[in-house]
């Protein structure tokens, strides 16, 4: 089944061409790396396919879902992006939990054995605005995969991070893999790509290609 699918999709900003009749099919319960250099568009890509930024040209289908901004807002993505906004004067918990409330869709253990799963301690009162960067990545890593979505778009979720961190949140992924979930990853560490993923995908010239996963 394809899950994610991507028909002839195009996007420029201005006169800066990012991605030019773009097709891409994905396969539910896949694990998806993306690489490039900065600037040529997979954090744009995981904007399109959660429903953030418009395609110029062609769709986006989730689930056989059409996504974009002039449609409904997708409920079954988790999306992690750097440099998350979280409520300053909340802890780390109440932040989820403010979160969760709006759907009411998890309780209090769920937030707590996520939190833990990334790395964090759920009874830590620091507030957010005195978190260091890596614990508001793995906040942000948690609000992303709390709600059990069927897509995790994590765009370069080991950035900031220590050797000991990186692998909780491996082990997360791992997790979500034998929970079949389709999962999208963005790194500039190639080697956990190459650990993670199923499929490995080179965003390049406004294009995406497909490559082996041995990089």
């Amino acid at each position: 089944m394809n899950f994610v699918e991507i028909k002839n999709i195009s996007k420029s900003f201005g006169d800066h061409i990012i991605f030019d009749d773009v097709s891409l099919s994905i396969d539910q319960g896949q694990c998806v790396g993306f690489i490039g250099e900065n600037g040529v568009g997979k954090s744009v890509l995981f904007k399109m396919i959660a429903g953030l930024v418009e395609a110029d040209k062609g769709q986006i289908y989730v689930k056989d879902q059409l996504v974009g901004r002039n449609e409904n807002f997708p409920t079954n993505i988790g999306f992690f992006v750097n440099q998350p906004s979280f409520v300053d004067i909340f802890d780390g918990f109440e932040n989820l939990k403010l979160l969760a409330e709006i759907k009411n869709s998890i309780d209090d253990k769920k937030i707590r054995d996520t939190m833990i799963a990334v790395g964090l301690d759920p009874d830590n009162k620091t507030k957010f605005k005195s978190y260091s960067t890596g614990m508001k990545q793995k906040l942000a890593i948690a609000q992303a995969i709390m709600e059990d979505q069927d897509l995790v778009l994590l765009d370069e979720p080991f950035n900031a991070l220590d050797t000991k961190s990186n692998l909780e949140i491996i082990n997360v992924i791992n997790k979500l893999k034998e929970e079949d979930k389709t999962i999208f990853l963005t790194s500039h560490q190639e080697e956990y790509l190459r650990k993670l993923c199923n499929e490995i995908y080179l965003v390049n010239d406004n294009k995406i290609k497909r490559i082996d996963n041995k990089i």
